[in-house]
Parts: structure tokens; C-alpha cells; sequence
């Protein structure tokens, strides 16, 4: 991958996930001469004996302490001077004490993106840190080392100082990083990339650790996966719509135009796309039969007779159509397998809205990452520049290390993730529950000798996944707990709500996964289906009258106006094009099939499974959907 220029000022969400996926950094020249100045104006201002927060006072609580210019504990045995001033041993102190976070570590690409980050806002020049400390963390995410951050320990602000500090000890040669594969000392890890430690000098432990880094690096990668997830979700919907031989108008455009929303119009856009050339979709109600047990007796042909299920209609007498003439005009008095209604229920309807909702979201979740990732979020900030300042303002403690801007709308997010997941396992469970899956077998199995199961613990697990979802929806940004000492009494627990967010999206593509795969079965069944029906209809009008149910005897008044109505289904059959879901929906459909074979009858479905969330997590299916979409 070609490296990527950091310059403080134009880092976007597409460079810090290809940071994280490996690709190197340069600084850029320009912008490090900003960098030196800020630090050369610190320095000065040190050799001034300026106070200035966090380079010649203590930090949080201990901001009311002066450093002085030498140890009290100078020269107490056994406690030798580590560094040359009280000032870098400030720093030095500050990121040893600070790294105390706990539980499994950050995968490798979420620390790359920190460290994209904290070194993109560090160009900015208005932190304090010199060129070569900057350099120096240039070298080591270059390098591939990877230092060990726990994932908590983070409440939000003063940014994220305990994760960043994880980073910076690395630096300093402490802690522990992961290196070509091995999880090593800090030291070792740096002297096997040809790295050497670092010396902190003023403020830069507080440049290092102060700041956004990791609630940012977790939002950016979980709004990558999620903008793959909301397409994966409308696909998902797509399949399910197909599989149920669902109606379209709900997703015209003019319809979308009265509410236009943008995510609800994107959405409904997407939905006409994917389901373009679908002759499933609004589908005759009459044409579709309904699946019956498959019996000894239920084929004559011996090819028939391979077939799982058999299938059927019921006749409505005229003396059934009162009051519904002018229907029975337009469609054929049969019931088969899709009610006569013309809607479908909000899980299909309504995908628009909730689908474009969570977009909506996202979008403004995006937003507010576009913003913070060429943002300054240390303290204090530094304007060396600004001209006719007096020092003291030069050198302002404010509050941007403060994560609410992030916490917040991930918030929005954690809210958005269950919405998207608990819809799509309504629409699997209509598919598999015979009371609402408009006449396709009970849990997608033919199961004649009542020994088969089906899909019926898929609904299961995304049930779970679901209720997991929804129990951690709980916005962390509304739960502050004091910090040092009270003089950080207001935190934002955005780094919980990024860990929750990008932990989230796992859980969610496994639910939208599930959906896809039932969504497969059901759609070879529904398509089955009504081929078997067409190859009745070759065969004649009396084959497919033996399908019919309610029939009135030979000789009954209402035969032969029953012979003619089963000859119009005929007809329909015959003379229709091929039943097919959209084009785009049997190309993800055929990619799910390259990996999971149709199941006919009972058997191990864990492998299934596995190979189902993969897909989706390596976005195989939704990449074979996109492809039809081109061509088209």
C-alpha cells in the first residue's frame, strides 16, 4: 500500500483503516516545522520558569503542586535519580502510572489506528512535543510494532490516558508489544525493529497520552464494518423479500419522496436495485402454491417424486366471493401460498425506514468523526504563533481531550445496532414460522416422518445475538463517575462506547448472516415450489386440479366452472416468465450456495453456520451482489 502523508490536517476514515490494515505513514516536512516551533516555545518558556499546567505542576488533583528545580529525596539510599530533571521525570512518571489497563488486548488493527491518530493530531503543532519523540512513534507503527493495550481502563477524559499511556511505554521501552507475531517486552520488541527508547522531555508524556485516540481508532473501524452492514442488511431484506414473494411498491421512489429522509431514501433505493428483475416480487397471489407433506402418493412422475414436499391450492367457490367480485376478477380464486393482502408485515414494509434510520445515524456518526480525526485533543494547547499574545495566553488548559462529541453519537449507535439486528431476525422468523411465512414448510424442512428440526434453532441463536445486542444498547455517556480526586468530575465513557460499538458489529453480522442463510433455503423452496407447480401444468388441466383443494364432485353444479378456473391457473403458468429473485439477490444467493449446499433434509448445520459468517464477514456475499449491480 502507498504511505500515507500526516499532516494534522486532512487524515480521513478511509487512510486510518488502511493504517490499521497495515499500510505505512510519512510525516509531512512542512507541518513538522510547526511541530518545532511549538516545542522550542515550550522550552522557553521552561527556561522562563513559566507555571504552566502538566510541564511545571503536577497533573488532574496535583495540578496545585510546583515542580521545584531539584529532588526533595535527592541522595536517599536506595533511590537513585532516574532521569536528569524533575520535569522528565514528571513525564517519565506520568505514562509508568498511567498504563494500567485491564482484560484482553485491542487487536492489532484498532492499536495502528490509535496510533494514526494520536500522531496525526500531534502534527497539528499546538501540543508541545519535539520532532524527534514524534519521529520516533512514526518509526515504531512503521515497524510493525504493535504495543499491547488492554481494552479497559478508559473513562473518557482526560481522553483516553491509560490506553494511550499503554502506547507511549512501548516508546519508552516498557510495557509489552506484539512484534512479527510474538507478544514481547516493550524493550525487546523495539531493539528487534532496530528501535530505540525515547527520553520524554516537557509535556510530551501529557502529548502522548492525553487525547481521543482510542474511543476515535474504535468508532472509525466499527463505522467501516457498519457501512458494509447496512448494505449487507438491505440485501438480507432483499433475499428475505424474494424468498416471500413480497410486494415492491412500499420501496418506490415517490413514495420515498413524501418522507425523504436521506438514509430512508437511500435505503429504498438500494432495496429497488437488488430486487430489480425479480418476477418473485409482486407476484400473482394465485400463481403461488402452498406446501403440502410430501406423501407416497403425492407424484406420479418418479423425477416428482424426488422432491421433498408436495403442494397444493384451495378453490373459492363462487358462493365464497360475495362482496369480493372484483378481486376474484383480477386474480384467480385460489388460495396458495400468499394471503390475500396487500401488504406485507413492517419487517418487510418497513425496511426502509428502520434500514435508513440506522444510516441516518451512521451518517452522523461520520460527521463527528470527520471532525476529530485533524482535531487537537491534548491539554493544555499551545499557539506559539498567535501574534501580540501575551504568554499566558499563548498557553491555554481548556477541555478538548473531553470524549462527549464521540460519546454520544456512539451512543446513537449502540441504540441503531440492535434496531438492524432485531428486525432481520423477524424476518427470519417469519421464514420459518408456518403460521407467517406465506406457505412455505414449517422451519424450511419437509420433514414427513416428524423427525426433522429444520431452521427451527437458527431463530434461536439470532434470538440470542439479538437479546445480547439489546442488553448492552445502554448508553454509557449517560453514566459519569468522578476521577481524581473530583477535579475530573465529569468524564464521558466514550472508549465503553467504542469497544461496545466495534464488539457490537460482530454480533450483528452474525445475525444478518443467519438471515441470509435461511433467506437461501426459503428462496430455493419458494422457487421449487412453483416450478413443480409449472410442471404440473404441462401435464394438464386434471394434474393440476388433483392439487386443488375444496373441489366440487363431478356432476356438482360448480364443476365446471372449476375446470375453468384451474385451466386460467394453467394458463398463468404456463405463459409467465421464469420465476427468479432480482438479479443482483440470486448472485449473492449463488454465492452463499458455491459454500452452502440446499439442505433437503436434516443434518449437522454447524459447519453451516461457520461458513455463513464468513461469508459475511469477508464480504463474499455482499461483494457477488455488488458485482451484479455493475453489471447492471
Amino acid at each position: 500500500m502507498k504511505p500515507i502523508t500526516l499532516d494534522g490536517r486532512s487524515l480521513h476514515r478511509a487512510q486510518v483503516a488502511e493504517i490499521a490494515h497495515g499500510a505505512q505513514v510519512r510525516l509531512e516536512p512542512a507541518q513538522l516545522e510547526a511541530v518545532a516551533r511549538a516545542a522550542d516555545f515550550l522550552a522557553e518558556q521552561v527556561r522562563r520558569e513559566q507555571p504552566i499546567y502538566g510541564v511545571s505542576t503536577g497533573f488532574g488533583s496535583n495540578a496545585d503542586k510546583l515542580l521545584g528545580n531539584r529532588r526533595l529525596r535527592d541522595g536517599i539510599a536506595g533511590a537513585p535519580p532516574q532521569h536528569e530533571t524533575v520535569l522528565e521525570e514528571l513525564q517519565h512518571n506520568l505514562i509508568v502510572t498511567h498504563a494500567v489497563c485491564v482484560g484482553e488486548p485491542f487487536a492489532p488493527d484498532v492499536v495502528r489506528a490509535m496510533l494514526a491518530i494520536r500522531i496525526n493530531t500531534l502534527m497539528k503543532g499546538h501540543s508541545g512535543i519535539r520532532v524527534q519523540t514524534l519521529e520516533a512513534l512514526t518509526a515504531m507503527l512503521n515497524a510493525g510494532v504493535v504495543p499491547v493495550v488492554p481494552r479497559k481502563g478508559s473513562v473518557g477524559a482526560s481522553g483516553d490516558l491509560a490506553p494511550l499511556s499503554h502506547l507511549a511505554i512501548v516508546l519508552l521501552g516498557g510495557g509489552e508489544a506484539f512484534f512479527q507475531g510474538e507478544r514481547l517486552p516493550g524493550a525487546i520488541a523495539l531493539e528487534r525493529a532496530g528501535l530505540a527508547p525515547v527520553t520524554l522531555s516537557h509535556k510530551e508524556g501529557l502529548a502522548l497520552n492525553n487525547g481521543t485516540a482510542q474511543m476515535l481508532a474504535t468508532a472509525v473501524l466499527a463505522i467501516e464494518r457498519l457501512e458494509e452492514l447496512c448494505d449487507t442488511a438491505d440485501l438480507a431484506a432483499a433475499m428475505t423479500i424474494d424468498a416471500f414473494a413480497g410486494r415492491s411498491n412500499a420501496f418506490a421512489e415517490k413514495v420515498h419522496a413524501l418522507r425523504p429522509h436521506p438514509g430512508q431514501v437511500h435505503a429504498a433505493a438500494h432495496l429497488r436495485a437488488l430486487l430489480a428483475g425479480s418476477t418473485l416480487a409482486d407476484i400473482a397471489y394465485h400463481v403461488v402454491p402452498r406446501f403440502r407433506t410430501w406423501q407416497a402418493d403425492s407424484w406420479v412422475k418418479p423425477e416428482q417424486q424426488a422432491l421433498g414436499f408436495d403442494i397444493g391450492w384451495e378453490w373459492v367457490p363462487p358462493a365464497m366471493r360475495a362482496g369480493r367480485e372484483k378481486f376474484y376478477q383480477r386474480y384467480r380464486p385460489f388460495r396458495g401460498g400468499k394471503k390475500h393482502q396487500p401488504q406485507d408485515s413492517y419487517s418487510l414494509r418497513c425496511v426502509p425506514q428502520v434500514h435508513g434510520a440506522v444510516r441516518d445515524a451512521l451518517e452522523q456518526a461520520k460527521r463527528v468523526v470527520d471532525v476529530e480525526l485533524n482535531a487537537v485533543t491534548d491539554n493544555p494547547l499551545l499557539f506559539p504563533d498567535d501574534p501580540g499574545a501575551e504568554v499566558e495566553d499563548k498557553v491555554v488548559s481548556a477541555g478538548h481531550f473531553h470524549g462527549m462529541p464521540l460519546a454520544l453519537v456512539l451512543s446513537y449507535l449502540k441504540a441503531a445496532i440492535p434496531t438492524l439486528a432485531a428486525i432481520s431476525e423477524r424476518r427470519l422468523n417469519k421464514l420459518v414460522d408456518p403460521a407467517t411465512n406465506d406457505g412455505l414448510p414449517p422451519f424450511l424442512i419437509g420433514n414427513e416422518d416428524g423427525t426433522e428440526s429444520g431452521f427451527m434453532i437458527v431463530q434461536y441463536t439470532a434470538a440470542a445475538l439479538v437479546n445480547d445486542l439489546a442488553s448492552r444498547a445502554h448508553p454509557a455517556s449517560v453514566y459519569s463517575i468522578p476521577t481524581s480526586a473530583n477535579a475530573e468530575d465529569h468524564v464521558s465513557m466514550g472508549a465503553n462506547e467504542g469497544r461496545h460499538v466495534l464488539e457490537m458489529c460482530t454480533d450483528l453480522a452474525h445475525v444478518l448472516a443467519l438471515e441470509l442463510y435461511t433467506a437461501a433455503q426459503a428462496l430455493d423452496y419458494r422457487r421449487d415450489m412453483i416450478a413443480a407447480g409449472r410442471t404440473l401444468a404441462h401435464a394438464g388441466v386434471d394434474a393440476l386440479a388433483a392439487k386443488v383443494a375444496n373441489a366440487p364432485a363431478p356432476g356438482h353444479p360448480d364443476r365446471d366452472a372449476f375446470l375453468a378456473d384451474v385451466a386460467g391457473l394453467r394458463e398463468d403458468l404456463l405463459v409467465a416468465d421464469d420465476f427468479v429473485p432480482g438479479t443482483a439477490v440470486a448472485a449473492a444467493w449463488a454465492a452463499l450456495r458455491e459454500a452452502i449446499p440446499f439442505m433437503p433434509r436434516d443434518r449437522a448445520m454447524d459447519g453451516d453456520v461457520a461458513r455463513a459468517l464468513r461469508l459475511v464477514e469477508e464480504g463474499t456475499v455482499l461483494a457477488a451482489a455488488r458485482a451484479a449491480l455493475s453489471d447492471l
